[in-house]
């Protein structure tokens, strides 16, 4: 099954960050229940881009959210202490995003994480900077489950980024993603593959057709989740109709009632 972790609830967006800080609980509600029934598996909170306000708005956020949804939630901060205080409040198990290796960051996360009842992203980022080949990648990943594992994380618990990086920057980016996925799930068995799909589009036009068909061809090579908007009716048709091609609907009966419902249109 394809994990999509829904990713509207950010307030670096302009919206959301505007009913945060006034408190538009109906706003956020709305919103989280049109991911839901848009096939969301996951919601996404990030409450960092009021600086000084994190914790008090993560809180608030999360009332909110576990008010409108029983899906279980995507806690979004790069700051351990904000992770743990709203580890202490979710209802369902969490997944956290995210760990990397960029010492900084993999040394306070390593003490936070370990003992956690909780899923967990792992970006391929080290000190070096981003990869900048499929070696870079899947090293990277290697290590990161070593160490996940080492501290009584199971695979399936682990979602590896390869970070995907834009087509505009350099011509081989997105060939480099999907070799590394297809590297990923083939050798390190067992775990996922996850990361910001829009990345890939980052400076070209017509961003949302570039996302839909990068979407089918790295599923073509195993990638089972994304961080997306679910509510773009057209990306999800894609996973949809993709998921079926590759074998994982059986007698394509998603796709079949996708299609009944109208959320698959030729």
């Amino acid at each position: 099954m394809f994990t999509v972790i829904g990713e509207r609830i950010n307030t670096t967006l302009k919206k959301v960050k505007a009913a945060v800080t006034e408190r538009d609980a109906d706003y956020i509600a709305e919103d989280v229940k049109r991911q839901e029934a848009c096939g969301a598996t996951y919601i996404d909170v990030n409450a960092g881009a009021r600086i000084g306000h994190e914790e008090e708005d993560m809180k608030w956020l999360l009332s909110v959210i576990q008010g409108a949804t029983k899906l279980p939630l995507c806690l979004d901060s790069p700051d351990p202490a904000i992770l743990e205080m709203a580890y202490g409040l979710v209802e369902q198990t969490p997944l956290i995003n995210s760990i990397s290796l960029e010492k900084d960051r993999f040394d306070p996360m390593m003490q936070y994480l370990k003992g956690k009842e909780c899923r967990i992203i792992a970006l391929c980022m080290d000190d070096s900077g981003m990869p900048k080949s499929v070696d870079d990648i899947f090293d990277r990943a290697k290590t990161l489950v070593a160490e996940l594992e080492g501290i009584g994380f199971k695979r399936d618990d682990i979602f590896i980024d390869p970070l995907i990086q834009p087509m505009s920057v350099a011509a081989e980016n997105g060939n480099m993603a999907m070799d590394a996925v297809e590297r990923i799930m083939t050798e390190l068995e067992g775990v996922h593959t996850t990361g910001g799909l829009s990345n890939i589009s980052y400076g070209l036009p017509q961003r949302k057709m570039v996302n839909r068909i990068f979407l089918a061809m790295m599923m073509a090579r195993g990638y089972d989740s994304a961080i997306m908007d679910p509510l773009d009716k057209e990306i999800m048709a894609v996973l949809k109709t993709a998921d079926m091609l590759k074998g994982a609907d059986n007698f394509c009966m998603n796709y079949l009632k996708a299609v009944r419902a109208g959320d698959i249109v030729a």
